[in-house]
């Protein structure tokens, strides 16, 4: 094993400039020797220096931090570090565990909007839903834009990922009946912690391909099946988000899906 090493060796072994090595230099974290030519030359003490303040720097600690424990380590220093690094290690697992499961969802949800019947009036039963809601209307994408943006500073605690199905906007049964389809009134973000409730019960649906404008398509099939299956449509109509520019820029792509709850027609007014 060699005992000396070229600047030009440990930057290839640690894959990091030279620059950066000298500068390590006149920060006085390493002190490598010089050479009869006048080169530097590093010791295996100096590499494993390059070690801790790679495995340092990847974690975040300042310069500054890892300057001065090199330069005066003890029993004590070490374990204050060595603790250090694993508060932050468990912080990074718990981080990339989190993003885990959000991507996971992400491409679940993805394979299963793209197999979504299109066209189709379905019924599910549906849980409460809790979400995050801004009662305002719009009438533009560039609006509810803006609206989508405020939505996502509601709760500062929650890191909301758009473009997984989680967005959406709801408008009134006045309106689709008085055929006004993009009357919205507000729009809203899931989250389970939301101060908003999308009602349990009963729900028709479809989903449709392209531009929201096909609401006046859609919107009447809805209540003709509703009408046809001697349901009645309470509540207010959702349209979700389940496919939109946040994961596919052509239109053609973009996939949206009309939720209505609906009763018996023969049963009691809803209150």
């Amino acid at each position: 094993m060699k005992e000396y090493y070229k600047i030009g060796d440990i930057a290839k072994l640690y894959g990091v400039s030279a620059d950066s090595i000298r500068y390590y230099e006149e920060l006085g974290i390493i002190s490598p020797a010089r050479g009869e030519n006048g080169y530097r030359i590093f010791s295996v003490n100096d590499m494993w220096c390059l070690n801790v303040i790679r495995d340092l720097r990847a974690l975040g600690f300042p310069m500054d931090r890892i300057r001065a424990y090199l330069n005066n380590r003890t029993v004590n220093s070490t374990i204050e570090i060595l603790e250090e690094e694993m508060r932050l290690i468990e912080e990074r697992l718990s981080y990339f565990e989190r993003l885990r499961s959000n991507v996971r969802e992400r491409l679940e949800i993805i394979h299963t909007m793209i197999h979504q019947p299109i066209g189709v009036v379905e019924e599910q039963d549906y849980d409460t839903r809790y979400c995050y809601e801004i009662h305002e209307g719009y009438r533009t994408d560039e609006e509810m834009d803006v609206l989508i943006k405020r939505l996502l500073n509601i709760d500062a605690s929650h890191h909301f990922i758009i473009g997984n199905n989680r967005i959406g906007s709801r408008l009134s049964l006045q309106s689709v009946y008085e055929q006004r389809y993009r009357a919205y009134e507000a729009v809203f973000i899931m989250a389970e912690q939301g101060d908003c409730e999308i009602p349990a019960g009963r729900y028709i649906s479809v989903a449709y391909k392209g531009s929201c404008e096909q609401n006046a398509i859609y919107l009447p099939m809805l209540m003709e099946y509703a009408k046809a299956h001697r349901l009645r449509p309470v509540g207010e109509v959702y349209e979700w988000l389940l496919i939109d520019i946040h994961t596919a820029s052509n239109m053609s792509e973009h996939i949206s899906e009309l939720q209505v709850r609906v009763i018996d027609q023969d049963a009691a007014p809803a209150l």
